[in-house]
């Protein structure tokens, strides 16, 4: 287990080295970004948790084409709605035996021409990790205090720990107070 978390570490100190990020501004780069990818979380619980705030996410971006990423081996075509939403969910051979995206489905991803990645994966995974470092032109958006630069260029940072459902609350207002001034509404605060 070891070997591979190694291997996989020295291919994404490859990837970092190649990476040259784009400069943003804020709160400009949110105004209107055409193709979002939402990296989804590995588990049942968080996936859950982050069904409930897909209403949140299109009312903030209306005109974005959404794209849902499961992570290698995981469907969540039972659990999400594919209504305004387009699920990929890579097969286990898809990766490299360490984890990382094989280029092949890098060269898959790179056709949507993502111009923004909402990184919702808690976890540290070398298939996420290498996913937004093969996007250097996004803006790459997750929470602070987890991977950092160069895998992000916009991190939130949340006084939650361990509470996902707050983490995820206070991401998604964070979004909303950047780009419209003003908190949105929550599953929470909708009494969902």
């Amino acid at each position: 287990m070891k070997l591979k978390k190694y291997l996989a570490n020295i291919k994404l100190y490859q990837q970092k080295g190649k990476m040259e990020s784009e400069m943003f501004d804020f709160p400009e780069s949110l105004q209107s970004p055409k193709q979002i990818l939402v990296c989804l979380p590995e588990g049942l619980r968080e996936l859950t948790v982050v069904k409930q705030y897909l209403p949140t996410l299109t009312s903030l971006f209306k005109s974005s084409d959404f794209t849902l990423l499961s992570m290698p081996g995981v469907r969540v075509a039972d659990i999400y709605p594919r209504k305004g939403f387009n699920i990929v969910s890579p097969s286990s051979d898809q990766v490299t035996w360490s984890g990382v995206a094989k280029p092949a489905f890098l060269s898959t991803l790179s056709q949507y021409n993502f111009d923004m990645i909402l990184d919702l994966n808690f976890e540290n995974s070398a298939f996420t990790s290498s996913i937004l470092l093969n996007f250097p032109k996004a803006l790459r958006v997750g929470k602070g205090n987890h991977r950092g630069n160069p895998f992000y260029n916009l991190e939130i940072k949340t006084r939650y720990l361990r509470d996902e459902r707050n983490i995820y609350r206070s991401l998604f207002d964070t979004l909303a107070l950047l780009k419209t001034g003003r908190s949105s509404e929550t599953p929470a605060q909708a009494g969902i």
